[in-house]
């Protein structure tokens, strides 16, 4: 059992920046759609100067910032909240059940953002490069 905390234990570093990396990258794709209409165009258009234009430049550029692990504690933090803003404007009114008010996505995102706030972006990020921890 010794051998697998202690292969568990070298492994967790690197997988918190994979997951900084996926969830960024994914999350990215929200905004692209919103503002450049990649990787499909949106339902409606998205009016730069509006909550929906807001949230699309926060997906976008805070997602890139994430993937590079660039300022990943502070930009985390924002998004966990922008993420938790939309479950409780968008989602929660429609029900209590995440499941059913289609507001699971907006949930986990802000726990993946909060943990990533707390823990910081991992050994692979430009914050560990410039920041020397």
């Amino acid at each position: 059992m010794t051998s697998l905390n202690s292969f568990c234990a070298r492994c967790a570093p690197p997988l918190l920046s994979l997951m900084r990396i996926v969830a960024a990258f994914l999350f990215m794709q929200h905004g692209g759609q919103k503002l450049l209409g990649i990787p499909a165009p949106p339902n409606n258009p998205v009016e730069l100067f509006s909550l929906m234009g807001l949230a699309g430049v926060l997906e976008l550029f805070g997602g890139a910032l994430l993937l590079l692990g660039l300022f990943t504690r502070p930009v985390a933090f924002i998004l966990s909240g922008m993420m938790a803003v939309a479950y409780f404007m968008v989602h929660a009114p429609q029900g209590f059940w995440p499941m059913l008010n289609r507001g699971e996505l907006a949930a986990l995102y802000s726990f993946v953002f909060l943990y990533l706030a707390a823990a910081g972006g991992g050994p692979v990020s430009l914050d560990r490069l410039f920041g020397g921890r």
